[in-house]
């Protein structure tokens, strides 16, 4: 899987930093999915090769404003780019009020189905070849994170198996390696039995604004990559005040540590963070504080900055626009 950062800053944007979005591409094909959608994300898309059209999914962490105020927008682009396929939306049920409200008072049309889902902690909803949940955070408004779980798309047959049960080779054996159910004697087969994946499914989450990194222990089991907000290096984290809602870098990277996630993206960053050594607040300041307890692999998230998952686990950086 690929991840492709569409905007990486918190609550505003800066020149070098649009609000929240995230592009997931999947290993196979050309459909994508989208989490989080802040003001101006489809101007950021026209800076990449994605397509709406190949929009499977939209995935809302919450209700802030950079987290979505880019979403009525996108919707009417795909609309007058031509899009007929329906698109699912997982997101809080506040998310499908608003847009209800907008098409009402906007009047606008988009020629294509919506098909909404609440996001809770029991969400599982199977995409293509993606199984994605989600787990509740803590932040002022209800947040979630949402893992991303891709099998492996090209698994091998087990031929031991096949043998044993008496299927003999032929083109059931071919339509077996496609993931295609067949019927042998009269008795369905179902074909996910007698294939065998030659790595981990590729596992990623990603999290909303959250201020304690520690309830994503569950929904980070079996992952290889976590991306998270820091908003903040843990100075400015305590003088803006402990009810904020967001998460500073040593807190998210001792997560990462202790939950022995193998790649970590530091994103979400307070406009303040500059990319000036010389800045009051530099935004080298945050990798230096989440590297003196991570010690993995770590990235801090660049708008356009593109990074793949290969299949030993190990994300590393694509391109950089």
């Amino acid at each position: 899987m690929q991840l492709k950062f569409l905007g990486t800053s918190a609550g505003a944007p800066t020149r070098a930093r649009n609000v929240s979005a995230l592009a997931l591409l999947c290993s196979q094909g050309k459909g994508w999915f989208l989490i989080d959608c802040g003001e101006g994300t489809q101007h950021q898309i026209l800076r990449t090769s994605l397509s709406l059209n190949q929009l499977q999914c939209i995935c809302i962490t919450h209700m802030h404003g950079d987290h979505c105020y880019g979403l009525p927008g996108l919707l009417s682009s795909a609309a007058m780019n031509g899009r007929k396929e329906p698109l699912t939306i997982i997101a809080p049920k506040e998310i499908a009020q608003w847009l209800e409200a907008t098409a009402l008072c906007s009047e606008f049309y988009l020629g294509y189905e919506l098909h909404f889902i609440e996001v809770s902690a029991k969400l599982h909803q199977r995409i293509g070849d993606v199984t994605i949940e989600a787990a509740q955070l803590s932040h002022r408004v209800p947040s979630h994170a949402y893992s991303f779980t891709e099998q492996d798309p090209n698994p091998k047959l087990n031929i031991e198996k096949l043998i044993s049960d008496g299927i003999a080779q032929g083109p059931l054996w071919g339509q077996i390696s496609k993931g295609q159910s067949v019927h042998v004697n009269g008795q369905p087969i179902n074909a996910q039995e007698y294939l065998i994946d030659n790595h981990a499914p590729e596992k990623i989450v990603v999290g909303g604004d959250n201020d304690t990194p520690s309830l994503l222990k569950e929904i980070c089991l079996g992952c290889q990559v976590l991306v998270h907000e820091a908003t903040y290096t843990e100075d400015v984290a305590m003088k803006v005040g402990a009810d904020v809602g967001h998460s500073y870098a040593r807190l998210v990277a001792q997560f990462a540590q202790s939950a022995q996630v193998p790649n970590l993206v530091l994103t979400h960053f307070s406009p303040r963070y500059q990319d000036s050594p010389k800045a009051s607040h530099c935004i080298e300041d945050i990798r230096r504080e989440a590297l003196k307890v991570y010690s993995a692999n770590l990235f801090l998230a660049r708008d356009l900055a593109a990074y793949r998952l290969d299949k030993h686990g190990r994300l590393s950086l694509e391109e950089h626009h």
